[in-house]
């Protein structure tokens, strides 16, 4: 799960990791009574979306006076920004960050992330702050420094302090960098984070080590047990389908293509995925309904994915080991009867309960294209849509 900066910088100072002060506007007077409580001579407005790059997008304006104030917040709140992460539709702005002005001295990169390769989390710095990571990383590998944590004891003060050293944190702040790293690991720990990325981490003119941005994202198998994390979700930010999906369990990412795909397994949904790209279509959804799915959850899933207006095919592929066959036949013979198919479905069944399952989808009085093999029904799926 995803939240915006603001919410993120309210959680990192809970944990005594410094942030500028700031306060969060939903119109144009709100920012502009924010910056006057603000009462410093320099704010940045900027805005709130689940995306990184929005200063490039035109997202974060550096205001002089009240007047600036509210012509950027004009400019920004409504404004549909495009990045590199929203894809070409962007995000509209709804909200905005009003915060007060920094003296910067120098910009550094500090994030938190879990290796999955030795199943521990992992410190990554660069005092190349402010540009994207993985820029830094393809291009001066040598500026990234690392430390892997010990989940037993989590992280050293000196493996911070040797951070700090590496990227060229002046000496006298050393302390609070170290201070800083210590508090940024707490919040990951404690809140369940999958990452916690600085950048930047600034240096002031007044001596001060900050975040200039924080990005938080947490892991969504822990939100039953962080109620506080799950009240900062922005509904709006998210597909609406995907979040229909959410409510019944369902693995669901919406794509851009126009064949609904409905698999049961992660693994076996992304091979179905790019069986339908190889031949030469477009999926329109990620979509795992899971082992143990009912009939009303298939049912569900065939009504989220039918919401979808691209959508002009729909592909079944369904190999049952925990999951019956012909529970999947029935929930989908279901949601076809009550949503009035219109669009070409085919259907590939294997595995437990696949004759019955077959025949419940034969004796239905809805037009099934059976298929025999994953690649025989997306082959199927795809020439029917083309």
């Amino acid at each position: 799960m995803n939240i915006h900066e603001y919410q993120g910088k309210e959680i990192l100072k809970s944990f005594g990791v410094s942030v500028p002060n700031g306060k969060v506007a939903f119109t144009v007077e709100e920012a502009v009574r924010a910056a006057k409580e603000l009462g410093t001579q320099v704010c940045v407005v900027k805005a709130q979306i689940h995306a990184g790059g929005r200063g490039k997008a035109g997202g974060v304006k550096v205001a002089k006076n009240l007047d600036e104030v509210r012509t950027y917040a004009s400019e920004i709140l409504g404004k549909t920004l495009v990045t590199h992460q929203t894809g070409p539709e962007g995000k509209e702005v709804k909200r905005l960050l009003i915060e007060e002005g920094c003296d910067i001295k120098k910009e550094y990169y500090v994030g938190l992330v879990l290796d999955r390769a030795t199943s521990r989390v992992v410190l990554m710095a660069s005092e190349e702050g402010g540009t994207e990571i993985e820029e830094v990383a393809e291009k001066t590998p040598e500026k990234i420094f690392k430390e892997e944590i010990d989940p037993v004891v989590g992280l050293q003060p000196f493996q911070a302090r040797r951070i700090a050293f590496n990227i060229n944190i002046p000496k006298e702040l050393v302390n609070k960098a170290v201070k800083f790293m210590l508090g940024l690991y707490q919040a990951y720990i404690e809140k369940d984070c999958s990452i916690a990325e600085i950048n930047p981490l600034v240096v002031t003119g007044d001596g001060n080590v900050m975040a200039l941005d924080a990005k938080l994202n947490f892991d969504s198998n822990a939100l039953y047990r962080r109620k506080d994390v799950l009240a900062y979700r922005d509904l709006e930010e998210e597909d609406p389908k995907e979040i229909e999906a959410s409510k019944y369990d369902l693995s669901y990412i919406s794509l851009d293509g126009n064949i609904g795909c409905m698999v049961n397994g992660a693994g076996l949904a992304m091979a179905t995925m790019d069986i339908v790209k190889h031949y030469g279509g477009e999926p329109a959804n990620f979509l795992d309904v899971g082992g143990g799915a009912t009939a009303e959850k298939v049912t569900e899933a065939f009504k989220i994915i039918l919401s979808d207006q691209n959508v002009k095919g729909i592909f079944v592929n369904i190999f049952g080991g925990i999951m019956k066959c012909d529970v999947i036949a029935t929930g989908v013979v279901e949601a076809a009867k009550q949503v009035g198919l219109s669009v070409p479905l085919v259907v590939r069944l294997e595995g437990t309960n696949v004759e019955i399952g077959k025949k419940i989808l034969a004796e239905s009085d809805i037009e099934i294209i059976s298929a025999d093999s994953m690649a025989d029904g997306a082959q199927k799926i795809v020439n029917l849509v083309g």
